[in-house]
C-alpha cells in the first residue's frame, strides 16, 4: 500500500517508517501541514496516518483535504490528545480510526487491516475464492491444502486487487501501489503485466483463475 505519514515527532516517525517499510509498503513521510497538503494534492494514497499536533497547523484541517483529494484513502489519527471531544471531532471530520500515543506498531498494523477488511467487504482475514485460500494479513496462499509460492511483490499485488475486488485497477494504480511514483510509465506497465502473468501461471497450475480478469485497454479486476 502507499501511505502518507504525517508526524513531526522524529523518533516515532522513524519507528513507524521502518516498520511499515519492513511490511513492504510504500511510504511518503512529512512533518508539516504544508508538506502534507502538497503530497495530498499530487499523489494517491491508500492510507494517511495523521498526527494532529503539527508545528504549522492543526492536523484536523488536513482531513478536509484528504476528503477532497483522496477519495479512496483511509485516515488513522495518531495523537497524544485523549479527550473524548477530540476523538469525536476526528471521526466527524472523516477519520476512520484513532490511536492515542503511545501505541504498539502491531496494533497500528491490526487497525489498518481491520479498516481494509471493512471497506473491501471481506469479513475475515482468510478469503475462500474458487478453491483458493488467501490470507489478507500474511503472505500465505493455498489450494486444497497445498501452499502456493508467490514473490513478495506478487502477493502484495494480488492482495491489493482482492481488497479492491470488483473494481477495475489500471496499470498506473497498481504500479503506484507497489513502487510509488519513482518509475516511468512504460517500465511500470510492463512490470505489472509480468507480475499478473506470473500470478496467473502459478495459481493456474493448481486451479482456475478466471476470477482474475484482464479488462482490455484498462487494466485488471478480481471478480468476487
Amino acid at each position: 500500500m502507499r501511505i502518507l505519514l504525517v508526524e513531526d515527532e522524529r523518533s516515532l516517525a522513524k519507528e513507524i517508517h521502518d516498520f511499515l517499510q519492513s511490511e513492504s509498503h510504500v511510504l511518503d513521510e512529512v512533518s508539516t501541514k504544508k508538506a502534507a497538503s502538497e503530497n495530498l494534492a499530487v499523489n494517491s494514497y491508500d492510507f494517511v496516518l495523521l498526527d494532529l499536533g503539527l508545528p504549522d497547523g492543526d492536523g484536523l484541517d488536513l482531513l478536509q483535504e484528504v476528503t477532497r483529494y483522496q477519495e479512496n484513502a483511509s485516515v488513522i489519527i495518531l495523537t497524544a490528545r485523549t479527550e473524548v471531544g477530540d476523538k469525536l471531532l476526528g471521526f466527524e471530520s472523516g477519520a476512520d480510526d484513532y490511536l492515542s500515543k503511545p501505541f504498539s506498531l502491531l496494533e497500528l498494523k491490526a487497525r489498518m487491516q481491520a479498516i481494509l477488511r471493512r471497506k473491501s467487504g471481506w469479513k475475515k482475514d482468510v478469503i475462500q475464492l474458487a478453491g483458493f485460500e488467501i490470507h489478507l494479513n500474511e503472505p500465505l496462499i493455498s489450494f486444497e491444502g497445498q501452499e502456493i509460492k508467490l514473490t513478495k511483490k506478487e502477493y502484495i499485488l494480488l492482495q491489493f486487487m482482492l481488497i479492491n475486488k470488483n473494481r477495475v485497477l489500471n496499470r498506473f494504480q497498481l504500479a503506484e501501489h507497489l513502487w510509488g511514483d519513482h518509475l516511468d510509465d512504460d517500465y511500470q506497465s510492463n512490470y505489472i503485466d509480468v507480475h499478473v502473468k506470473n500470478i496467473r501461471k502459478k495459481l493456474g497450475s493448481f486451479g482456475p483463475v478466471d476470477w482474475l480478469e484482464t479488462v482490455r485497454g484498462l487494466g485488471y479486476k478480481i471478480i468476487a
